[in-house]
């Protein structure tokens, strides 16, 4: 198996595990946001500001990477058109499950953000896209592809790492690694995964996340900074994630 296979499948187990991100929103959370009292999670903890995304009425929005049912329900609630891609079956069967629950539509899209995305260019005016890509290798693909399928002003919400969490041990004591992780080639960093049972992740720097929206063409123009939400990195107020939001001009 490749290792987006891999972390598909791993997925899919988590979510049978009952795993903090494969937990869709209850009915009662629908309802709270069809009255338009809602949050919606990048990044562990901090909920995303609502000026980051104006009137969602009408909007249509991808949640890339972003199955599990619990960000797209919100939207949906909203009047946004929505469209899911994510890899895990299960994370998608949590999308099907909560729509005909609630009664909205909502496209889904079984692929792999690691391949060109399957729309046409110009097709959405939101891109909501949490903390996902730790689990592929390269991510500047990933910003071209947001670019082209975004409509001219199209937003695109990313959630993304800051190198930290791989830097350290499990107990975040000690520094153990150097950078990049990358444990397709090196596998020392793939036994820490395997033992910890995390899938395949990879470090990224702030120069291939954030310089890779630049690069790829969008202007950013809000960006936040949260914590894992437990564990010694956060109880010591150390940030792990940014929040973007960037900007098709």
């Amino acid at each position: 198996m490749d290792y987006q296979e891999i972390n598909s499948k791993t997925i899919d187990r988590w979510v049978d595990e009952g795993w903090e991100w494969g937990i869709p929103i209850d009915h009662e959370t629908y309802l709270k946001a069809l009255s338009g009292e809602w949050s919606v999670l990048l990044t562990p903890t901090k909920s995303v500001p609502h000026k980051w995304f104006g009137d969602l009425r009408g909007k249509k929005i991808l949640g890339l990477a972003s199955g599990g049912g619990q960000q797209m329900p919100v939207f949906a609630a909203l009047g946004a058109e929505c469209t899911v891609l994510d890899y895990s079956e299960r994370q998608l069967l949590s999308e099907r499950e909560v729509a005909a629950r609630e009664g909205y539509d909502i496209r889904i899209v079984k692929a792999d953000m690691t391949k060109p995305l399957p729309f046409e260019d110009g097709e959405f005016d939101i891109i909501f896209h949490p903390v996902s890509n730790c689990y592929i290798k390269d991510v500047r693909p990933v910003w071209k592809e947001c670019f082209r399928v975004l409509k001219k002003g199209g937003v695109l919400l990313s959630g993304i790492d800051n190198n930290i969490n791989y830097l350290v041990d499990e107990d975040e004591e000690r520094i153990i690694n150097s950078l990049p992780f990358d444990p397709l080639s090196d596998p020392e960093q793939m036994k820490q995964l395997v033992d910890a049972d995390c899938g395949v992740q990879f470090s990224h720097s702030i120069e291939e996340q954030i310089g890779g929206q630049l690069e790829a063409g969008f202007m950013l123009t809000g960006i936040y900074e949260d914590t894992n939400g437990e564990g010694r990195l956060h109880d010591l107020n150390i940030a792990t994630f940014y929040a973007t939001r960037s900007v098709k001009p």
